[in-house]
């Protein structure tokens, strides 16, 4: 039986490795991946990987390495069509019947791709003709310089309903309706759907052109104009710019959502590249999944109108059924009358970065839509506030955080509108004169200047020797505050060549340093004593020294968080004296203490190392 890469692919897609792998393996989140023991061969450290973005699991240990389906038919033993039956009704997918037609069915998908991409090319090439220069003229008002109209592969097409059809002609009609790019009308000839339209590719996370959205030239109906769902394409599975989004997205940590192409390609424009958009609906379950396997908070920056702040709400109820343990959204609000693309004109990209670092998490934007919908002036309109809110965390799907929801509501609530007692007891009596002092300075610690320099060195040092740690701590390890230019640029080159080629090793690593004027820093790291990580040498000591290494990079990482919600518990408790409160601030202050406890212990390292 054959099944078609387009079956394979999405058949991967809907299936969540971590999830298929946790089931018979025991893992734990590390950035944005798993890991665990192997259960391919026998091990005490883990060296054993996960990665739900990529769908691809990998042991470096043992080099086991595969996707779902090979996850069960390697580690379940199960026959190759077995194992896709299994994953596509989990999935709610329905296998294609066996036929003597599969293969040419399989291959017939495959050829659509080169339709698509052909008709790419002839739309690139009519932006450049003499039909083209209305739409070049649009494209210098909207700002977009030369380069960016390349990278994002924008063309033309042109106002006739035969141009396409006859310069495809090759690919015959039937594969130019079924890819989208021709209307056919029972009756009468086929003919071309885009027309007079300034014509942006979509493509796949393959980077593999799938569909078309078409921007009017002047005035007229609709706008925008999208490919219809194909073999190849559908949109509310599909986010524009997700292939190029991805990459940057791992350097930056965050995934930003718009509204529209326009939006997109003009961050990009602005040095801004880890943005997507939906294709002209709202965001859909499925595409919501793809947001959280780059990152576990993607923000939402929709225009500032009503229309934009209902899309931001609906995507949020959209969110709570599924959401999950440090999986979530926050929302940034544009100035009203103003979306991505005119207010990056206008301020640049400073002035977006603003108003993204000002986003609010999911419960503050749905509380605040729903405290402000009506006025709350009498016991039924609270009444009613009260069950909205009700209703919408009854939809949330996991217990831990519908509970979470529920007591953050009420508390909201209660807060609003019941009076607050004015009088602490017990051992809250007298905590006010006592903590004021604290909160300040510990406010001034937070963040002040990045990691120990000597953690710093040591971890490059060990990244420099161990250099497969990049790949499972990337995410981790790219948000470490380094304060030495040299070494932030030498743990940039190493991330980037290691996401971009794949792992490395030491000729690689040294190639990569002289070309980037890091030979130096890398020869002084190399050669300079540490902890005991950064220069264990031996085998034995190597397994050792990834797995202290990879816990040096979480723990430091974990550092500003825990102390900003040290500082933050113990403000408001300052503010508003309680016992959970001040149960709240005694763990995070234990988990700190818990932190500094283990770094002191990696610090000192293990003898048998030194």
């Amino acid at each position: 039986m054959s099944l078609s890469p387009a079956f394979l692919d999405e058949l991967r897609a809907r299936t969540t490795l971590s999830t298929l792998v946790g089931r018979t393996v025991k893992i734990t989140k590390a950035g944005r991946e798993y890991k665990g023991c192997c259960p391919f061969h026998q091990e005490k450290s883990p060296s054993f990987y996960v990665n739900d973005e990529k769908g691809f699991y990998h042991c470096f240990g043992c080099s086991a390495h595969g996707d779902a389906i090979r996850w069960l038919t390697d580690q379940r033993g199960l026959p190759f069509m077995d194992a896709v039956k299994e994953l596509a009704a989990a999935a709610g997918m329905d296998v294609p019947a066996a036929d003597t037609k599969a293969a040419e069915r399989a291959e017939r998908a495959n050829s659509l791709y080169d339709v698509m991409q052909a008709a790419a090319d002839w739309f690139v090439e009519q932006l450049g003709s003499i039909e083209g220069s209305d739409a070049r003229v649009y494209v210098e008002r909207r700002g977009l310089r030369p380069e960016t109209v390349r990278e994002f592969g924008i063309g033309y097409a042109p106002d006739s309903r035969g141009k396409l059809k006859a310069a495809l002609s090759r690919f015959g009609l039937d594969k130019l309706v079924e890819a989208g790019l021709l209307i056919s009308v029972d009756g009468k000839d086929p003919y071309d759907r885009f027309r007079g339209r300034l014509m942006i590719p979509i493509r796949d996370a393959r980077g593999r052109v799938i569909a078309f959205g078409g921007r009017i030239i002047g005035e007229g109906e609709p706008k925008y104009l999208n490919s219809p769902d194909t073999p190849l394409f559908d949109k509310g599975r599909t986010l524009y710019n997700l292939d190029m989004a991805s990459a940057s997205s791992r350097k930056s940590g965050r995934v930003i959502v718009v509204e529209g192409y326009m939006d997109v390609i003009a961050l990009a424009q602005a040095g801004i590249g880890e943005v997507v958009a939906p294709l002209g609906t709202a965001l859909t379950e499925h595409q919501l999944e793809r947001l959280w396997r780059m990152v576990d908070v993607p923000l939402l920056c929709l225009d500032g109108d009503a229309a934009g702040q209902k899309a931001a709400m609906r995507a949020a109820l959209r969110a709570f059924p599924i959401l999950g343990p440090a999986r979530s959204l926050a929302f940034a609000t544009l100035p009203p009358g103003q979306d991505p693309d005119d207010l990056v004109k206008a301020r640049g990209k400073a002035g977006l970065e603003k108003v993204l670092e000002a986003s609010e998490p999911l419960v503050d934007r749905v509380w605040s839509f729903e405290y402000g919908a009506e006025a709350l002036k009498t016991p039924e309109a609270r009444a009613g506030l009260r069950k909205r809110l009700s209703d919408h965390v009854a939809t949330i799907g996991d217990p831990h955080v519908r509970a979470q929801y529920g007591e953050e509501f009420k508390s909201r609530f209660d807060a609003a509108f019941f009076a607050r007692r004015t009088e602490a007891r017990g051992p809250f009596r007298n905590f006010r004169a006592n903590q004021e002092k604290g909160v300040s300075r510990s406010a001034r610690n937070i963040g002040g200047g990045g990691i120990d320099p000597v953690f710093a060195r040591a971890i490059m040092a060990g990244l420099l020797r161990h250099p497969m740690v990049i790949l499972s701590f990337g995410e981790t390890l790219s948000t470490l505050e380094i304060g030495d230019e040299q070494l932030d640029r030498l743990r940039w080159a190493l991330i980037d060549a290691a996401y971009d080629d794949g792992p490395l090793d030491s000729a690689r690593i040294t190639t990569i340093c002289d070309v980037q004027g890091l030979r130096g820093i890398m020869d002084e790291l190399l050669n300079a004593n540490g902890l005991a990580f950064s220069f264990a040498q031996r085998q034995a000591d190597a397994d050792v020294a990834r797995r202290d290494l990879g816990m040096t990079i979480e723990t430091l990482a974990a550092k500003p968080a825990l102390e900003l919600a040290l500082a933050t518990a113990t403000s408001r408790l300052v503010e508003h004296m309680d016992e959970h409160g001040f149960a709240e601030q005694q763990r995070l202050r234990e988990a700190l203490d818990e932190a500094n406890r283990k770094l002191a212990e990696l610090a000192h390292g293990d003898d048998t190392l030194a």
